[in-house]
């Protein structure tokens, strides 16, 4: 069956749906609860965390906003902090047909941040299919998405989309519950520019919400050549997530 026409031609994932992936993706996607449902088409989430620019840096609160949607691939992310505890910040992060962007104000005013270009498409991209396997694993199933086996407790996904080809690795526990996901195909804003470098989400627990699986916290991490760097934390107790909704999200924060 074409991967396009999986999602509406699928009344319910089954069993059957998922035994050609590699043991480790069939037991995070049965422990994701994705069996017996349709495949998602979108998912939609308000998060509240922790947000910093710096490893120097003290944390601060953020607001999140996001919106994604499949089979065609879409990400619409929007974030409200404040900069240095002083000043309001507000960013985004797009992938829309291919490219991804990187935009960020301050004061609603003053550009602070304007990335795009092919470090940008890659990395909205991979991000996107971190979103997918953290909140909707079921919406990659309509996706030219590669599974590989890596070992016992891991595997890695390939997702193409107009042209671009990302890679991530998922880690799982005896449960299927993921524990984190790697990638190498994000570029972090150095002091040099764009670096490509090592970027990870480490989970701490999950939880059942309306009969969905989600995590309870996860931490975005650049490992830099300094070492670690926790630059977001969000706390999915305190977040709103919908799925498959009739309309796309609001297009700002409210």
């Amino acid at each position: 069956m074409p991967h396009n026409d999986f999602a509406t031609t699928v009344a319910h994932v089954t069993p059957d749906d998922l035994a050609h992936l590699p043991e480790p993706a069939r037991r995070h996607l049965t422990f994701a609860g994705v069996v017996g449902r349709t495949p998602d088409r979108s998912v939609e989430a308000r998060l509240r965390g922790w947000f910093r620019m710096r490893p120097d840096q003290r944390w601060t609160a953020c607001d999140c906003h996001q919106y994604n949607t499949a089979p065609e691939v879409t990400r619409r992310f929007r974030m409200r902090t404040s900069l240095a505890h002083l000043f309001p910040l507000r960013a985004t992060d797009t992938y829309l047909e291919g490219h991804g962007r990187l935009h960020a104000t301050a004061l609603g005013l003053f550009t602070v941040a304007d990335e795009h270009g092919p470090e940008l498409d890659a990395g909205e991209l991979v991000t996107y299919l971190a979103d997918a396997v953290l909140l909707a694993p079921s919406m990659l199933l309509p996706l030219p998405v590669g599974w590989t086996a890596v070992d016992e407790h891991t595997y890695q996904l390939a997702l193409t989309d107009h042209g671009h080809t990302v890679t991530g690795r998922v880690t799982v526990d005896h449960r299927g519950a993921p524990r984190d996901f790697t990638t190498d195909d994000r570029w972090a804003v150095l002091p040099e520019g764009l670096v490509r470098t090592r970027w990870s989400t480490p989970l701490d627990g999950w939880l059942l919400v309306s009969g969905r699986m989600r995590p309870r916290r996860g931490t975005a991490v650049w490992h830099l050549p300094d070492g670690p760097f926790a630059y977001a934390q969000l706390d999915f107790t305190r977040s709103t997530i919908t799925y498959n909704a009739t309309a796309p999200a609001p297009a700002s924060l409210s």
